[in-house]
């Protein structure tokens, strides 16, 4: 009995040494594991390769009706028959594309910004930019006198012509000049809000009035007969006889054409008035792609007319 008791007392011994030798080395200098987190670490915030934070892009926000081929549109599928990629409307399960989102795309690739689109009826578009909705407008918006004094704009993005469409085999198919259509008290029409508008007066003895939202309107009224001519710029008719056979676009020679329509062949983009600090970013990358090469806009126009679906 009395070995069984000293045997247990050198186990004893034996075991709280070790016991100390450890309380002691947890006391130490020793490294904390390298899987260890820092203490100040806050356990839900994103952790990118390096433990640094990721940065989000700055977001270049831009309304456009997504309504006006081949300027803009709206479709279906992620990507045109080129493969060229649209870009996800605002709050939306759709898609858009056409010539100003392409051009939009290459301002924000260069300016290293995200894109995003909002989708914004014609009438409203400036209203909606300086409520905040978004920063600025691309879409195929022709910079006139009267919207200068309202916004801010850039060089020129596209040139285009003006022209009107009439029905193929109406009564003013074999228009060649503006004077032709004097006195003939044909209905004239062309959408609303755009510098095409003070146009119709200039068409003497024409019944004026109807006026629509949207190009697609203005063709239909011509197809029906409610309207006789339409005047519009030259890509978005030639965009519109694609899907309307029974139309045509008549050009006029500079010695018999509007007066002051020269206004809406510069589409450039806007912000608000104030924003000048925007439209001179916007401005540096536009310089920085050469984006003022009318053959290298009229080959980009070209190309997209081409990727719009049907039913645009």
């Amino acid at each position: 009995m009395k070995k069984m008791i000293r045997f247990g007392k050198s186990v004893l011994t034996a075991a709280l040494a070790a016991s100390m030798t450890l309380a002691l080395a947890a006391c130490g200098d020793s490294p904390a594991p390298a899987s260890s987190a820092p203490a100040s670490a806050d356990p839900a915030a994103p952790v990118t390769e390096g433990d640094a934070p990721a940065e989000e892009k700055p977001v270049l926000r831009v309304g456009m009706e997504c309504a006006y081929p081949p300027f803009n549109w709206t479709q279906d599928a992620a990507t045109t028959p080129d493969g060229s990629t649209a870009v996800q409307i605002y709050d939306s399960t759709l898609y858009t594309y056409g010539y100003d989102v392409a051009v939009a795309q290459m301002i924000a690739d260069e300016l290293g910004m995200d894109l995003e689109i909002h989708k914004v009826e014609w009438s409203s578009i400036g209203i909606s930019m300086d409520a905040g909705d978004y920063d600025c407008i691309i879409a195929g918006m022709g910079r006139t006198s009267e919207r200068e004094m309202a916004y801010s704009f850039t060089t020129p993005y596209y040139y285009r012509d003006n022209c009107i469409v009439v029905k193929k085999d109406g009564p003013y198919s074999g228009v060649t000049g503006l004077s032709d259509l004097f006195g003939t008290g044909c209905k004239v029409s062309t959408q609303l809000g755009t510098g095409w508008i003070p146009l119709l007066d200039q068409i003497e003895g024409a019944e004026t009035g109807m006026n629509f939202e949207t190009t697609s309107e203005c063709f239909m009224a011509v197809s029906n007969g409610v309207a006789d001519v339409c005047i519009v710029d030259l890509p978005t008719a030639q965009s519109a006889l694609l899907t309307n056979p029974d139309l045509m676009i008549i050009t006029f020679d500079e010695s018999d054409s509007f007066v002051g329509d020269d206004e809406m062949v510069n589409v450039c983009i806007a912000t608000r008035k104030d924003d000048t600090e925007l439209r001179d970013k916007i401005q540096e990358a536009m310089d920085a792609i050469g984006w003022n090469d009318k053959a290298a806009m009229d080959e980009l126009m070209e190309r997209v007319i081409g990727q719009q679906p049907a039913a645009n």
